[in-house]
C-alpha cells in the first residue's frame, strides 16, 4: 500500500514539475509573463466573435430571403441582397474613421466600449424588421462594429503584448471572427429567424461589462503623461511584481522611447518620413496584401457561401457544407496562431497565396465543365466542390486572412505606422464594400467559373510579388524606425 502511495506521489510530483516547466516557458501563452495579455485578448475577442457570428448568420439568411420560405412579410430582390451583403463594407469604413480619429484622443478603451453599441443596434433592427431598409441600416451598424474592431484591436493587442507572443495574440482576432462565422452558420441553419436575436444580444452586453475591468494600454497612458497609471497598466499586462527591479527598468525604457517619439513628432511635421525607401516598400507590400486578401474572394466566399455552393453543382446538403467550411476557417486560424511566431509570416503568406490560387483554378475549371455535364454524371464527384473550397478556405486562413493584421501593423516604420495602418484599414474596408457588391453581379453575369478563375489570376500575381518583395517581419520591434 505504501509503495502504491509512494508511486502516486512521485507521479504527481513529476506532473507538477512538467507543468511548471511548461508555464515557465517564455513562449507559453499561459505562462506568468503572458497570462494577462492572453486573457485580456480572449475577452476582447468577444467583440470579433460577435461580428463573425453576424456575418455567418446572414449568409444562409440572405439566400432564404430570396425564396418562398422567407420568414419576412415582404419580398427581397437579388439587387437588394447585394446591398445587404455589401453595406457592411461602408459601415466598416465609418468604423475605421471613427476609431482612427478618436483612438489617440480619447483612448483605446473608450473605443472598445463604443464597439458594443452599433452591434446591439444591428440585432434590434434584425428582430424588429419592417422593411428591407431595416436590414440595410442593421448591416451598416454591423460594419461600424467590425471596422472599429479592425482598427483598435490590433493596436491594443500590439501595445500590451510581448514581441515573442504578439503574432499569436494578434491571430486570435481572426480566429475569433471565424469561430463566430461558424456559430452563425450553425445558428442560422438550425434556429428560426426571430429566435436568435434575443439571445445573441447578450454577447455585446457581456463584452461591455468585461471592458470595465480592463486597463488602458501603457503606451497610450504614457503619451498622455499619466505615468503612474501607465506603470500600473504595464505591471498588470506583464504580470510583474512591484519589487522586481527588472520591471522598473523595462517600464523606464518604454517611457523613454515613447517620450522620445512624442518629442520628435512635436518638433515639426516632416513629410519626408512618408517618402523614404522603407515607407514605399511598406506601401507596396500593404497594397498587395489588401488586394490578395479581398480579390482572392476569401471574404466573398464566406459572405455568399450558400450561393457559391448552390452554383457549384455540388450534390451535398448546403447546410452541412457551410458548417464544414466554418470549421476549417477555425482550423486555419488556429494553425496560424501556432506557426506565425515559430516560422515567420512570410512563409505562411507564400503558402497561402499559392495554395488559394491553385484551389480557385481547380474550382473554376470544375464548374466550367460541370455546367455541360448531366446530373447523373456529377453524382460521383458531387463532393469535389466541397473538397476544393475546404482546401481554399483552410489555405486562405493560414496566411491571407490569419496574418493580415499582424503583418499590416509590422510592415510600416514606427514614424508613419499609425497613419499608414489607419489609411490602409480604411482602404481595406472600402475594398470590402466593392468586392461584396460586385461578386454576386459577376456570378450572375460571367458565371461562377469565370469569376473564380479571375480571382485565381489576381491571387497568383500577389504570390509572385510576395516571393520577390515581401520581407519577414517576425520579431520586429514596434519601436523600430
Amino acid at each position: 500500500m505504501n509503495l502504491i502511495q509512494c508511486g502516486e506521489s512521485i507521479s504527481t510530483m513529476t506532473f507538477k514539475r512538467r507543468l511548471s516547466a511548461v508555464f515557465a516557458n517564455p513562449n507559453c501563452l499561459l505562462g506568468r509573463r503572458n497570462r494577462h495579455q492572453f486573457l485580456v485578448t480572449l475577452l476582447l475577442s468577444i467583440a470579433t466573435f460577435s461580428h463573425g457570428l453576424g456575418v455567418g448568420w446572414m449568409s444562409p439568411v440572405m439566400r432564404e430571403l430570396q425564396t418562398d420560405e422567407s420568414p419576412l412579410k415582404f419580398p427581397v430582390l437579388v439587387s437588394q441582397v447585394s446591398w445587404i451583403g455589401s453595406l457592411v463594407g461602408i459601415g466598416s469604413v465609418m468604423g475605421n474613421l471613427i476609431a482612427g480619429l478618436l483612438m489617440d484622443r480619447i483612448g483605446r478603451k473608450m473605443i472598445l466600449f463604443f464597439i458594443a453599441i452599433p452591434y446591439t443596434t444591428f440585432w434590434f433592427l434584425v428582430y424588429f424588421v419592417q422593411s428591407v431598409e431595416f436590414l440595410y441600416i442593421g448591416r451598416l451598424m454591423a460594419g461600424v462594429t467590425g471596422g472599429a474592431c479592425y482598427v483598435v484591436l490590433p493596436t491594443f493587442i500590439s501595445e500590451i503584448a510581448d514581441t515573442n507572443v504578439r503574432g499569436r495574440l494578434g491571430s486570435i482576432i481572426l480566429l475569433s471572427v471565424n469561430t463566430g462565422v461558424l456559430a452563425g452558420y450553425i445558428v442560422s441553419t438550425n434556429v428560426g429567424y426571430y429566435t436568435s436575436p434575443p439571445f445573441i444580444i447578450a454577447l455585446p452586453v457581456f463584452y461591455f461589462i468585461c471592458n470595465i475591468f480592463i486597463p488602458e494600454t501603457p503606451h497610450h497612458l504614457v503619451r498622455k503623461g499619466k505615468y503612474e497609471a501607465a506603470k500600473r497598466s504595464f505591471m498588470f499586462y506583464k504580470n510583474i511584481r512591484r519589487e522586481e527591479v527588472k520591471a522598473e527598468d523595462e517600464f523606464e525604457e518604454l517611457k523613454y522611447l515613447l517620450n522620445k517619439e512624442q518629442t520628435e513628432k512635436a518638433k515639426s511635421f516632416d513629410y519626408r518620413v512618408f517618402i523614404t525607401k522603407p515607407a514605399f516598400k511598406a506601401y507596396g507590400s500593404a497594397a498587395v496584401l489588401l488586394i490578395s486578401n479581398q480579390f482572392s474572394a476569401s471574404f466573398c466566399v464566406t459572405t455568399y457561401l450558400a450561393d457559391v455552393f448552390a452554383a457549384s453543382y455540388s450534390t451535398l446538403d448546403l447546410g452541412t457544407c457551410t458548417i464544414v467550411i466554418g470549421v476549417l476557417q477555425i482550423v486555419g486560424n488556429y494553425v496560424t496562431t501556432l506557426l506565425c511566431d515559430k516560422y515567420g509570416r512570410r512563409i505562411l503568406m507564400l503558402t497561402s497565396t499559392l495554395g488559394a490560387a491553385l484551389c480557385l483554378t481547380a474550382f473554376g475549371t470544375f464548374t466550367y465543365f460541370a455546367k455541360d455535364a448531366k446530373e447523373s454524371d456529377l453524382s460521383a464527384v458531387g463532393w469535389l466542390p466541397l473538397l476544393i473550397l475546404s482546401c481554399f478556405v483552410l489555405l486562405c486562413n493560414i496566411g491571407l486572412v490569419g496574418c493580415l493584421f499582424v503583418v499590416l501593423v509590422e510592415l510600416f516604420p514606427a514614424k508613419i505606422r499609425s497613419v499608414g495602418v489607419s489609411t490602409f484599414v480604411v482602404i481595406l474596408s472600402s475594398t470590402v464594400f466593392l468586392t461584396l457588391k460586385i461578386f454576386p453581379i459577376c456570378m450572375a453575369v460571367w458565371g461562377i467559373s469565370a469569376t473564380m478563375l479571375g480571382c485565381s489570376g489576381i491571387t497568383f500575381c500577389c504570390f509572385l510579388y510576395f516571393c520577390f518583395f515581401l520581407e519577414e517581419t517576425n520579431g520586429k520591434s514596434l519601436l523600430e524606425a
